[in-house]
């Protein structure tokens, strides 16, 4: 089956997707895990912001080994930055930055950033969308998941989702992506995790009431009566208003709104934050890298003309986005991480351009990492031909478990389901962040009481392992589809105080979400199972 003809299902929802002068939403809460980190320390309001570099970095005329710059010169001459242009970066006298991006120069001297060499994974993929949905996965090259690796976490953070929720207590959406979708990262196994803004003029009508006046006939009264009404009755509408209107943006390093879509949407990232919205993951997006050709100018020099302006671009809104949460006192509580679905080819093409390649270097920013390098430079042959490519150093999704383990303090065992993976083996932490986490912090599993349950693996192929805890009474567990119809009761009788496992026969199941539920008394857990 071909990836992108997989189509990914979900269930209806308990609220109500909407569309307010070019503003859609669609809106999901949060569970128990979120209930416990947003009561306890300040470590676990953390928020974690995904910056999208679509269409495939050039990361050698981004981060650039100068101690390979003689082969660069055979592989890349009528692209390569001249070296003398190269911003240097404090540690290294072998590696650089492309001249366009001073901002994040600084911001790695400050140890507020730090770039990840050679970042891919196993037999790489060259296709746009299929490489895409790879890195939105956490999927394997030959693999094919239908949840992204933040929508699984969430979805594990929110164990009955999507029953009961948005709720009173927790009116927050789990996620934001500003964009008019919500792409594959943030899909849960039920449905999307997140709530997609359109685009940022809608979004600061809808916190400014500022929407114009509607034309003075049937259809403008109509279209004002909708407005009013959908504002009123939209829960996430209201809370995130609320969150824009108790936080200024303070930062004055943002260039002019409409010249910078990044900082456009970092600007509204860094309002909601600053408001005291209870979201935990952010996603934005800038795009395209895609540069087969007229890469660089071809009368400018090499460090000016398409790529030197996106990097730009990037660099700005990075900084001018560290910048406002500084003033809102907000930087210690946010972690960036950037991806692009791959990098560039070692040599260039005849149309000053680079075609698809293979790793990429991968930045995160914030006060909470390491700061400087992990990994080195790329060696480049002596004579590259167009079939050469960079050697991988780090798998994607050993940052990704990082992130979770490090960042969201999710415990190991959860870490190594969202990814898929037995054991952290396959993708052991990295030494990324500076950031701790206590030893109770980050559960996720489902409770009643003193009884949990969970399944794994999940996604199930064949067959999966039911885990359940108690403290010891009468036991029932039943199977449902994603309708709520009953299937079958899995195991019913009386259980000592104890931890248990039934395996479960996925053969005859169609793919598609199911529900199992654990009765004890009057206690009731319900957890997600897909099967594929």
């Amino acid at each position: 089956m071909k990836r992108r003809s997989f189509i990914k299902r979900g269930i209806p929802v308990a609220t109500i997707p909407f569309l307010l002068n070019g503003f859609s939403m669609r809106a999901f809460g949060r569970g128990s895990l979120f209930e416990k980190a947003l009561r306890s320390s300040t470590q676990t309001d953390r928020v974690l912001v995904i910056i999208q570099l679509a269409g495939g970095n050039d990361g050698l005329n981004t981060v650039i080994p100068l101690d390979q710059y003689s082969a660069l010169s055979t592989a890349r001459a009528n692209i390569l930055i001249p070296e003398n242009l190269v911003l240097p970066l404090d540690g290294t006298t072998v590696t650089g930055l492309h001249p366009s991006m001073p901002e994040i120069q600084a911001l790695f001297n400050n140890k507020q950033a730090m770039i990840v060499q050679g970042v891919s994974y196993p037999n790489p993929n060259f296709s746009h969308f299929e490489a895409t949905d790879i890195w939105m996965t956490a999927s394997d090259s030959e693999e094919t998941l239908a949840t992204g690796w933040a929508g699984r976490y969430l979805s594990d953070a929110a164990p009955n989702y999507p029953t009961g929720y948005p709720n009173e207590s927790y009116p927050a959406p789990l996620a934001i992506q500003i964009g008019s979708t919500v792409t594959t990262t943030l899909q849960g196994p039920a449905a999307s995790m997140g709530i997609a803004l359109t685009n940022t003029t809608d979004f600061y009508q809808l916190t400014s009431g500022n929407y114009g006046t509607p034309p003075s006939n049937p259809a403008g009264h109509e279209l004002a009566f909708i407005r009013e009404t959908s504002i009123e009755t939209q829960a996430y509408s209201t809370v995130i208003k609320a969150a824009a209107t108790a936080q200024q943006n303070l930062s004055t390093l943002y260039p002019t709104a409409g010249t910078n879509e990044l900082a456009d949407q970092l600007k509204i990232v860094a309002q909601l934050v600053g408001g005291g919205l209870q979201t935990k993951v952010y996603m934005v997006t800038l795009g395209t890298f895609d540069t087969h050709s007229a890469q660089v100018s071809a009368t400018g020099g090499n460090q000016t003309g398409y790529h030197a302006g996106m990097l730009s671009k990037f660099s700005v809104a990075v900084n001018a986005f560290m910048n406002d949460l500084q003033l809102m006192g907000k930087q210690d509580n946010v972690l960036g991480m950037t991806f692009s679905e791959f990098g560039r080819r070692i040599i260039s093409n005849g149309s000053q351009g680079t075609d698809h390649g293979t790793s990429e270097p991968v930045f995160l920013f914030g006060t909470q990492v390491n700061g400087g390098f992990l990994g080195t430079n790329p060696v480049i042959p002596a004579n590259a031909n167009v079939n050469d490519n960079l050697a991988m150093q780090t798998d994607f999704r050993s940052v990704y478990s990082t992130v979770l383990a490090n960042w969201f303090c999710v415990p190991t065992d959860e870490v190594n389901s969202v990814m898929g993976t037995p054991d952290q083996s396959s993708f052991p932490l990295l030494e990324l962040l500076n950031a701790t986490c206590s030893p109770t912090t980050g559960i996720n599993q489902a409770t009643v009481g003193a009884t949990t349950l969970r399944n794994y693996p999940n996604p199930a192929n064949g067959s999966t392992i039911i885990e359940f805890q108690t403290t010891g009474g009468n036991i029932q567990i039943k199977l449902y589809d994603a309708v709520g119809n009953e299937l079958k009761t899995l195991i019913e009788g009386t259980y000592s105080a104890g931890s248990y496992q039934i395996e479960v026969d996925t053969h005859k199941l169609a793919s598609g979400m199911y529900y199992y539920t654990l009765r004890q008394g009057t206690q009731k857990i319900t957890e997600k199972m897909l099967v594929m």
